[in-house]
């Protein structure tokens, strides 16, 4: 493993690091978008859509690196925005697809740094309240470490990263 790749600071800001926050598995927004498709009391109605639990960056973080095995570190003072950051990686990852075998050479199609910077960079706590769906029966949710777990072991198995 290329020793830069040891040691991963979260790209955001410490208030992220430190805030509650959650997050939408793509899977249970398609379920959630098929419920409120098929549920006469959801029709033309706005929905907040979460996993349905919260975490914080500075547990998820660690646990996200040892996956990968490697070392999780904390946001630099000031955050660590990734667009500017990653301007050069275009030919980096063109290099590991090529090495690996992977079925996407174009990092840009796999990832959005300035989404990315968006939701790690904010300086503000973010909860959404799923109140409004659990009262008209969508009761599933889904637990976030699995979540990225699960897309994890999806992405090797499609050859999108390195196994």
């Amino acid at each position: 493993m290329p020793r830069e790749w040891r040691e991963v600071h979260l790209p955001g800001s410490v208030e992220q690091w430190n805030a509650l926050t959650d997050m939408t598995d793509a899977r249970l927004l398609a379920e959630h978008l098929e419920w409120a498709a098929t549920t006469p009391a959801a029709r033309n109605e706005a929905f907040n859509v979460v996993n349905g639990d919260v975490f914080r960056w500075r547990w998820l973080w660690p646990q996200l690196a040892a996956y990968f095995g490697i070392e999780a570190g904390g946001p630099p003072e000031g955050g660590a925005p990734l667009e500017g950051k990653m301007s050069g990686a275009a030919e980096t990852w063109k290099a590991i697809a090529a090495k690996y075998g992977l079925v996407e050479s174009n990092v840009n199609r796999l990832a959005s740094w300035w989404h990315t910077d968006g939701d790690l960079g904010r300086k503000i706590e973010c909860v959404n309240d799923m109140s409004k769906s659990r009262k008209l029966g969508f009761l599933a949710h889904q637990d976030t470490p699995k979540s990225f777990f699960d897309l994890f072991e999806r992405l090797k198995a499609e050859q999108l990263i390195p196994a």
